[in-house]
């Protein structure tokens, strides 16, 4: 069974189902985030949803890159849960199913390429208290152990 985080589902809500892939990038004693500055400024794990005729790794290697701008190698899959969110940006109810990995950021190309995202090196226990997503924290908190 696949854990869910977050809040509760509702069941006046039809909610889309909505796969998504994040990355844990531990860059020399901290990890690589993305900011996001739209709908609400926040702290993130880089990833997003997987395009049709994408597969996961294909969609964490293009996410992080345009989130931070840089590419990545030997992606580990640590593990997956699900929530349920409103998504302002696409004015949906989505069933997130997130999908996390690990991955080591090998080399800087460009500023982000994505719209209102920046890439920002920080220390673990800021990621595990500030970013955004409860179950991303979760992934941060239990890989530092």
């Amino acid at each position: 069974m696949m854990r869910r985080v977050g809040e509760a589902v509702r069941s006046d809500i039809n909610y889309r189902s909505r796969p998504g892939v994040y990355a844990l990038l531990p860059l020399d004693a901290g990890i690589l985030l993305t900011h996001q500055e739209r709908p609400e400024p926040e702290l993130q794990l880089p990833g997003g949803g997987i395009d049709p005729g994408e597969s996961p790794l294909q969609a964490l290697h293009r996410e992080v890159f345009e989130e931070t701008g840089w590419r990545i190698a030997s992606p580990r899959r640590l593990g997956f849960y699900r929530r349920f969110v409103f998504m302002p940006e696409y004015e949906l109810w989505a069933e997130k199913i997130c999908t996390i990995f690990v991955a080591h950021p090998v080399r800087r190309i460009s500023e982000p390429g994505e719209d209102g995202h920046s890439a920002v090196f920080t220390d673990w226990e800021t990621a595990a208290t500030r970013v955004a997503s409860t179950g991303d924290r979760m992934f941060i908190k239990n890989f530092r152990k």
